[in-house]
């Protein structure tokens, strides 16, 4: 076995990595760039080399660099995590010619699988079905336009080179072809330096789901089941499960074997996904097969209790499977929650900064289930503008997707983060959801139930009643802790009053709370009497509740009159007043909120790519006004209705801050 070996990569992925050659007992080596000097995952390594200035096109995709740190470190072999230089076959060519192993598949298989035109035709070779579109190269957006028409719309355009949702557009008619024809080249040009497009059919009502691969060098090769990922925005995955609920076994099978067949076609070793499209009546059809580990492989590694990392170090080692395809089971129900620095309320548009507060949940047992946090950042830490937006991937693993589902729902409620915007009240709300709760899911999801983006959630009225409860609640221990030290001053206690109004989400409840033995009894105004239990104590940023003995976790904020409550993706603003305060309280005038109505304001730090009009210009309700590049995605900004530009305060190259001023019209 390996003595040491190096992560090529950072961030969530290189900790998971180092985890699980320290249990094997491995060395491990950290590279880092400049922002990434004092990260998690150069901490957790036995030694670390640095290898360059912040963007990765200097450092963490530079293979020069990655070698040199092999040759100071001694390192045998090398895993890529995923992303970076996991599919370059350069790499892959490098290491070899340095007698370094690499913990990944063959160069050629790496060629053949990542070139999606070429792995589709190898795919219809080895009896695999397939999309269709055409599979040649395209020269221009008329050409482009030229074939959509000729496969019929809704159309994807593509990268050829590539992933995780970057380089990919849908186009419905000719206009949306030729802008997405141009974009998907300029992402795939900065983001994989090769900007070849393809175009096929889009099926609609699709789910994505893949099926997880393991082969070695010795002929065996066997599937782990599959994941859904039809949770996605943008063409990211935001949320996978695994198994699906919807594929029955005699599917889950086929898809498994032609898998197997395609991996096996091009001599494929290690771990390795192959993904699919399912339309409703289960007909599925080859997307891509991704030659590295996935992103939301725990949950693979949840269901069969197989450590895909320690598998491909082994297959890296020469060692053949020790597991065959009957030993491959389904055990219970996972699913994964990506963790991203993306603000939902502005269009899940990306956040950097200092994370002020950063405390997951406690790994390990949880309500029945299991809780497990890949993460790559600690509280202090800075989320750069450089690298992916993923903070962590929160997954939870029960006897069934319900129970699962319930785990996962307090899990989430119990991640406090602080300092940044994050998606953590938006997939909150995803697990709530009826059609998520029905397992009745399409990639649309996110289009369909959000059309208008994410707003937060308004919760129904059983909910309201226990949250108004557990803040009624939680203001007696508060009010009576309050009292007790003023009586101190004052050498005498106060009373504390029993009657109160909660008034949260633009409702009033009147409520009187009572002592119980370790709880307080809260009886609303029509007679419910619901008993509340805690171990909140004032001045904690997390309760731990029971309301008539379902566990509720709130994070708490301290407001003037009342509380800051999150919880199932919900952020109210809980005032607990007396009647006489509730009463005036009504009273009081709203705030207005400032008119920016006249302003093209930059949604997200990020930098100038285009400015597409100028001072005087017209412009009409939805066109282009520039483009903002952040954490590796273009975004074309648009004007929201008709006007006239009067001044441009920004140009290409100027690196903005969040609402800074771009344009103003008049």
């Amino acid at each position: 076995m390996f003595d040491k070996i190096l992560i090529a990569n950072r961030g969530e992925i290189a900790c998971r990595v180092i985890k699980s050659a320290q249990k094997m007992g491995i060395k491990t080596v950290a590279v880092y760039s400049d922002a990434d000097k004092h990260a998690l995952h150069v901490s957790m390594a036995d030694e670390a080399v640095h290898i360059g200035p912040p963007p990765a096109n200097q450092s963490y995709i530079v293979i020069d660099k990655i070698m040199d740190a092999i040759k100071q470190t001694g390192a045998q072999a090398v895993h890529p995590g995923y992303g970076f230089l996991s599919e370059n076959p350069k790499f892959a060519e490098a290491l070899e010619a340095a007698g370094v192993a690499f913990i990944g598949p063959p160069k050629g298989a790496i060629e053949a699988m990542g070139d999606k035109i070429t792995s589709k035709k190898i795919a219809q070779e080895a009896g695999v079905n397939t999309v269709p579109g055409y599979m040649g190269l395209i020269e221009d957006a008329e050409e482009a336009v030229k074939i959509s028409n000729e496969i019929g719309y809704p159309v994807m355009i593509k990268a050829s080179a590539g992933g995780g949702g970057k380089g990919m557009r849908i186009a419905w008619n000719d206009e949306e072809c030729r802008e997405g024809f141009q974009s998907s080249k300029n992402e795939a040009a900065s983001s994989f330096g090769d900007d070849r497009i393809f175009i096929e059919k889009f099926v609609t009502q699709p789910r994505h789901i893949e099926i997880q691969v393991l082969c070695d060098a010795h002929g065996n090769g066997l599937w782990l089941n599959e994941r859904e990922c039809s949770i996605q925005r943008r063409n990211q995955k935001v949320v996978e499960e695994a198994p699906s609920p919807f594929l029955d076994a005699e599917t889950r099978k086929a898809m498994g074997e032609q898998s197997v067949a395609l991996a096996k076609a091009v001599g494929y070793t290690s771990a390795g996904t192959v993904e699919f499209i399912v339309d409703g009546d289960k007909n599925f059809y080859f997307l891509e097969m991704n030659t590295r580990l996935q992103v939301e492989h725990p949950v693979t590694e949840l269901i069969t209790g197989i450590d895909l990392v320690e598998q491909m170090i082994r297959i890296a080692n020469g060692e053949p499977l020790s597991i065959t395809q009957d030993d491959v089971k389904i055990n219970g129900w996972a699913i994964e929650n990506r963790l991203y620095a993306e603000d939902p309320y502005r269009g899940f548009l990306p956040s950097i900064g200092r994370l002020t507060r950063y405390r997951p949940p406690e790994e390990g047992e949880l309500h029945g289930g299991i809780v497990r946090n890949d993460t790559g950042v600690y509280e202090g830490g800075e989320i750069s503008m450089y690298y992916d937006p993923m903070i962590a991937k929160l997954c939870t693993w029960a006897e069934t997707r319900e129970q699962a589902i319930e785990v996962m729902r307090n899990a989430l409620d119990s991640f406090e983060v602080e300092g940044i915007g994050h998606n953590l009240p938006f997939v909150a709300a995803v697990m709530d959801h009826e059609r998520f709760t029905s397992g009745n899911i399409t990639t649309a999801f996110i289009a369909e139930e959000y059309p208008e983006g994410f707003e937060g959630v308004t919760l129904p009225e059983d909910k309201l009643r226990q949250l108004a409860a557990a803040c009624a609640a939680m203001n007696r221990v508060a009010e009576i802790r309050r009292t007790r030290i003023s009586g101190t001053l004052d050498n005498h206690e106060r009373k504390v009053g029993d009657h109160w109004n909660v008034a949260l989400q633009g409702t009033h409840f009147d409520v009187t709370v009572a002592a119980e033995k370790g709880a307080a009894a809260v009886t609303f105004a029509d007679g419910q009497v619901v008993h509340v239990k805690g171990d909140w104590t004032p001045g904690h940023s997390l309760a731990h509740m029971t309301v008539d003995g379902a566990p509720l976790v709130l994070k708490v904020g301290k407001i003037s009159g009342g509380f800051r409550i999150r919880s199932r993706g919900a952020d109210l603003k809980v005032h607990v007043r007396t009647p006489r305060q509730a009463e005036l309280a009504r009273q009081m005038p709203e705030k207005q909120a400032p008119d920016t109505s006249k302003m093209l304001l930059c949604p997200m730090p990020g930098l100038i790519v285009t400015m597409n009009v100028a001072e005087g210009d017209e412009v009409q309700e939805g066109q282009a006004l520039c483009s903002v590049e952040a954490m590796k995605m273009e975004n074309i900004l648009r004007a929201e209705r008709k006007g006239v530009v009067s001044k441009i305060n920004a140009g290409p190259g100027d690196s903005l801050a969040v609402d800074d001023v771009i344009m103003e019209f008049e």
